[in-house]
């Protein structure tokens, strides 16, 4: 019966730190997808590319790697950070935040009210 038990326990024990390391590695995450809609945001308003690294880096988690860019009209933020615990293993969350730049924006809308016009 100890022997039976102590098995048990052990399994519990390895069940329990997997459940705690998959709820780090989802908060994580979700923290990732704030910080690439904050940076994206801040890049749509044209604010300076450091600003929006700094912006994200505050709402990403510690150590995170924060890339900005953009293609064409649309900005794009890329956060990618290690999930805290068993940070040895080679497993990374990325999200990334994609946003029309704020002025061609007013430039489409302004356009397009000129084009429905009578």
């Amino acid at each position: 019966m100890t022997a039976e038990a102590a098995v048990v326990l052990c399994v519990l024990v390895a069940f329990t730190m997997a459940l705690i390391w998959g709820l780090l590695v989802v908060a994580a995450q979700i923290r990732c997808v704030d910080a690439a809609r904050i940076g994206a945001r801040a890049a749509a308003r044209q604010d300076p590319a450091d600003a929006v690294v700094t912006v994200a880096r505050e709402a990403a988690p510690r150590g995170a790697r924060v890339t900005v860019g953009r293609e064409g009209d649309q900005v794009r933020v890329t956060v990618v950070a290690r999930p805290p615990v068993l940070s040895g293993l080679p497993f990374e969350v990325r999200e990334e935040s994609v946003a029309p730049a704020e002025e061609t924006t007013g430039a489409e809308e302004t356009a397009g009210a000129r084009e429905e016009g009578p």
